[in-house]
């Protein structure tokens, strides 16, 4: 064996070890940050359900991960579900949710005196505190149902839907709550739920109306303004955060920057979306109808059975399957 194959070995060994040591300390340190973390935690959420580990919030977004990438394999060689009547009771649903959510962080936000510009949190037990926490905590189970979204439209083989903001918000948002939850439930906090909840309130009363049927989907011409309306809430919370930040707000500033980040990533793929939805939309999906939950050019929400012209006849063609 050559001296230069001894060294070589020698090397790669020493590398090897390097490597291992890095990535040790990386996650000693990080399950000591951890640690310390939760002396600061928000104790009493400590024993509301999900709250006490991660663990459950990861567990389910992996779940929603695999189903992304299963869900449409299955579905491959399958006739899409209809789901009419699903989506009808789940969007309406999701509007009384949504719709308690806003009221309660409006209400308990005003008995206990909150400021809209510059709010630190109270971990006291007082009433309208925990009334507070307790609709925030709710706003964070909204996000893991909202998983259901990707669901049904990867059971009506919607694929097209399930696009890298659509699943990029749905998984990001579940965590990111439960990390405001943990540590933050209350506060400015209220100010971006409340807002998200009064436009999903909007949002999810549009798909659920355009799940009826045709009759009203000819009243759904503000479909895009739902956009355009996401879009000022994100130049909003930017604003809002900053201005926190310039005025020295006590309020924690990782919580703020996170937001500010988080939000400038929406601006960009809401705005990419709105573009190549509204701004330039091919001539062949021009008159398309609305339908559940942001899908296009399908009626009802769901694949009604698609009609075509053969030697003057009218066919059937692909039925989908009842729910």
């Amino acid at each position: 064996m050559s001296l230069y194959t001894i060294k070589y070995q020698g090397l790669s060994v020493f590398t090897s070890s390097t490597a291992m040591e890095v990535v040790t300390h990386l996650v000693n340190d990080t399950v000591e940050f951890y640690k310390w973390s939760l002396t600061i935690a928000d104790k009493r959420v400590e024993n509301w359900p999900m709250m006490s580990s991660p663990s459950p919030t990861l567990a389910i977004s992996c779940l929603y991960l695999i189903f992304l990438w299963a869900g449409p394999r299955y579905m491959q060689d399958r006739q899409p579900f209809t789901l009419r009547k699903t989506l009808i009771l789940y969007n309406f649903s999701m509007v009384v949710l949504n719709f308690y959510i806003a009221k309660e962080l409006l209400l308990a936000s005003r008995a206990a005196g909150y400021s809209y510009l510059c709010q630190p949190v109270n971990y006291s037990n007082d009433v309208n505190e925990v009334r507070i926490a307790s609709a925030l905590w709710w706003y964070y189970i909204s996000k893991g149902v909202e998983f259901l979204d990707t669901v049904f439209f990867i059971l009506r083989k919607k694929f097209n839907q399930v696009s890298f903001l659509h699943v990029y918000h749905h998984c990001t948002m579940f965590i990111l709550w439960w990390i405001g939850i943990k540590w933050v439930p209350g506060g400015q906090s209220f100010f971006g739920a409340t807002i998200n909840s009064s436009i999903h309130v909007l949002m999810y009363g549009y798909y659920g109306l355009a799940a009826l049927g045709p009759h009203i989907q000819k009243y759904l011409w503000w479909k895009k303004y739902l956009t355009i309306i996401q879009m000022i809430q994100f130049h909003v919370t930017i604003g809002h955060a900053g201005y926190s930040l310039y005025t020295g707000c006590p309020f924690p500033c990782w919580m703020q920057w996170a937001l500010i980040g988080y939000a400038v990533t929406f601006i960009f793929l809401f705005a990419n979306f709105y573009y190549h939805a509204y701004r330039r939309k091919p001539s062949s999906q021009k008159g398309c109808k609305p339908v559940a939950n942001g899908t296009s050019a399908v009626t009802n929400g769901h694949s009604n059975m698609e009609l075509v012209e053969e030697n003057g006849k009218r066919q059937k063609k692909g039925r989908a399957k009842r729910e």
